[in-house]
């Protein structure tokens, strides 16, 4: 019986062979890959969102739309990326994981999504309300937006703290 450097369980299975042995997709069923995949998915669907019910009006809004535009998708778009390096190498995982971008990117992102969410919800309540007797649609948009952007803000700041266990442990 011979030996491998790669898990059993990595790449996927052609038949009787495995394929992409270098992907590991079981990174995706750990908690680290659930709460990566959750913030990719949350920061698309605030960006969605905001293009979709917000644009229009953004002028109304005023900057707060601008600011929640601005961090969902800077943070989408590092998310993303992350949740690729992750996926397709699992020693960039433990190297990025464990290092101070990983907790910085997280603080930041927590405080940007949090920040954020409060000015949308002012702004909302405050200049969206009077046209939502005419268009609700915008209003519970937005409302959508600075909920979810409280929820990825909360997650962020999750995982910065277990990212900076990693960090301590390593």
């Amino acid at each position: 019986m011979a030996t491998t450097d790669t898990p059993a369980q990595e790449g996927c299975s052609c038949c009787f062979v495995r394929c992409c042995t270098c992907i590991h997709f079981s990174f995706l069923a750990s908690t680290v890959g659930l709460v990566k995949l959750v913030q990719t998915l949350l920061s698309g669907v605030i960006q969605y969102l905001l293009i979709e019910y917000g644009l229009r009006y953004h002028a109304t809004i005023g900057t707060a739309f601008e600011g929640s535009l601005t961090t969902s998708s800077a943070c989408f778009f590092t998310s993303a990326i992350l949740l690729f390096i992750y996926i397709v190498s699992e020693r960039s995982y433990r190297l990025i994981r464990a290092s101070l971008f990983e907790i910085m990117f997280n603080i930041v992102s927590c405080f940007f999504y949090l920040t954020s969410a409060v000015y949308m919800a002012f702004a909302t309540k405050i200049f969206v309300w009077t046209i939502s007797f005419t268009t609700p649609s915008v209003y519970y948009g937005m409302t959508g937006v600075y909920a979810l952007s409280t929820v990825a803000g909360i997650l962020h700041g999750a995982d910065a703290f277990y990212s900076f266990k990693d960090f301590v442990a390593h």
